[in-house]
Parts: C-alpha cells; structure tokens; sequence
C-alpha cells in the first residue's frame, strides 16, 4: 500500500462518496475509482459499499480507515518535524484560497515572497473554508485564506480582508430598487438569496443569514453541498430578476443585463483571515504572512 492510496480511501470514507473525494483530491473522480480498486484487489478485501445514497466503509474498510489515519497523522508529523529542522522551508508551500479572493492583495503578497525565497514554489489551492481547516489540521496546507476565524490553539491566525458586500442584480431590477447610496437590504425582500452551501463554511453563513433575517429576508438554508457560486449559474438567475448574489465591488464577472449595486450601510462585510499551524518555523511562510499582513485592518 501506497501513502497515496491511503490518503485516497481515507478522502473518500471522510467525504461519503467518490465525487466529493475527487474535488477535495482535486484529481478525476474514474481516477479516484481506479485508484480505490486497486488497493481492494492489492488487498483481496472489499473496502466499500457503494450505492445511490452514498459510500460507506465496509468491516475492512473501516479497519483500514482507522489504520490509515494513523499512518498518514504519523507522517505528517515526520514532515512538520523535518521542516522545523530544516528552518528556510524551501520547496512547496501549499496556499488555500477561496471563491472571490482579492487579486490585489494576493498578487503583491506572491511577488514579495518570490523575490525573497526564489526556490519556493507555492501551490494555490481552490478551497472552502471547511476544507481547508481539515487540510490545515491534517498538515496537508501550509497556510490557508478562511472566511472564518478557527478556534484552539493549535492554529494562528491574521486578519487580511474586509470587504464590503454589495449585490447582484439584474439590471432592471437594480433602476427600480437603488437609490443615490446603493440598495437597502431590506428593499430585497422576495427575490431567492443565491446562497453557498452552509457546509463550505458554517459560521459565515450563519452571520449571513442572522444578518439578512434581521431585515426582513427569509434566506434559503438548503443549498446542496455541490451548488458553488460559479458565475455562469448565479448571473443566469440573477439577470432573469427573481434573485440576488452577494459580491464585493471588484467583482470581475461583467455581464449584460446584471449590475453591481452597493448595499446601503455597509450591513455585510466578509472577512478573510490568514490561517497557519502555530508550531511552524518555515522562513518562506513567515515571509508570506508578513507580506500579507495589513496594519490597517486592526
């Protein structure tokens, strides 16, 4: 058995299908499966259970999840120690980002450290908030940009962005609604929130939603763990006129027929943090929260 084959199986035991395991590996889901079935002929044991609802640990599967968690923490840990040791962590940093992150603020961040740790290479991953405290306390990211602060002790953590939300909204509903300051929340009542999945990160949604219950708005609170906020779905919805979108004011999806309106106030503001093991020495990952670091935020 392979470490990679364990990490695999553990994925998608932990995620309760091949789909999801495949987006949180970020490799093909016929690759995920392939990978899977080799190691249950390589074992000669049926691992998983695999129907409509979901996957499910078989008896062996759920010997070798708890196994494999074991093998893969002691790992880690063998990886954090020897980067402690080695102190300038040249190699590969890996980088979290969510859906919507300030190019403006990443960018200048990336060059400092590049000009200053030329032979690290950073890998940006795609990640909700959710996914990258898991990957964060599996040691598998060496920072993470979260839209909320995680607890314990075992992680430090920076403020980076506040964002004032504005939304999206079809042209013509934005003439009838915006006033000289934007639009007021409450003028929303009635039009459907295109909300992300509460699952990507539980605590900002639930600030988002108390937000919008306190003017007056019923938002939804099932969208499916697969809806993510990809333009060409929300825009299509939103230029129609029966919804809004939340975005900041650099929002880089023009479209006919959908605007970006402020929403009077400033009732919304999204906020991102920096988030890095606490134990960690590497110099290159120092030089990144440093670069990322913004006095003005408080």
């Amino acid at each position: 058995m392979e470490l990679r084959e364990l990490s695999a199986f553990v994925a998608v035991v932990e995620e309760g299908g091949l789909s999801a395991a495949a987006r949180r590996l970020h490799m093909s889901q016929p690759a995920l499966s392939q990978t899977i079935n080799g190691l249950e002929r390589e074992l000669r044991l049926k691992l998983l259970d695999r129907g409509s609802t979901g996957t499910r640990p078989t008896e062996a599967g759920l010997t070798l999840f708890a196994e494999a968690q074991a093998v893969l923490a002691r790992y880690r840990q063998a990886e954090r120690a020897m980067a402690r040791l080695t102190g300038d962590g040249a190699g590969v940093l890996r980088l979290g980002i969510p859906l919507e992150f300030p190019f403006d603020v990443l960018q200048p961040a990336l060059a400092e450290l590049a000009e200053a740790c030329p032979d690290t290479k950073v890998q940006a991953l795609h990640l909700s908030t959710s996914q990258q405290i898991a990957a964060l306390n599996a040691g598998e990211l060496e920072v993470g940009l979260l839209r909320e602060r995680p607890g314990g002790e075992q992680l430090d953590a920076m403020l980076v962005t506040r964002e004032e939300l504005g939304v999206l909204l079809s042209a013509a509903v934005a003439d009838e609604l915006a006033g000289p300051d934007g639009v007021p929340l409450d003028a929303l009542r009635g039009l459907e929130w295109l909300a992300f999945p509460r699952s990507d990160s539980p605590a900002w949604f639930d600030e988002l939603t108390a937000i919008l219950r306190s003017h007056g708005l019923d938002p939804r609170t099932d969208a499916p763990a697969g809806q993510r906020l990809i333009a060409e779905v929300k825009l299509a919805a939103v230029s129609a006129g029966r919804a809004f979108a939340l975005a900041p004011p650099n929002w880089s999806h023009p479209i006919d027929g959908v605007s970006w309106v402020p929403l009077v106030g400033g009732p919304l503001v999204r906020r991102t943090w920096a988030v890095w093991a606490a134990d960690s020495r590497r110099r290159d990952l120092g030089r990144l929260i440093a670069a990322l670091d913004r006095p003005d935020l408080g």
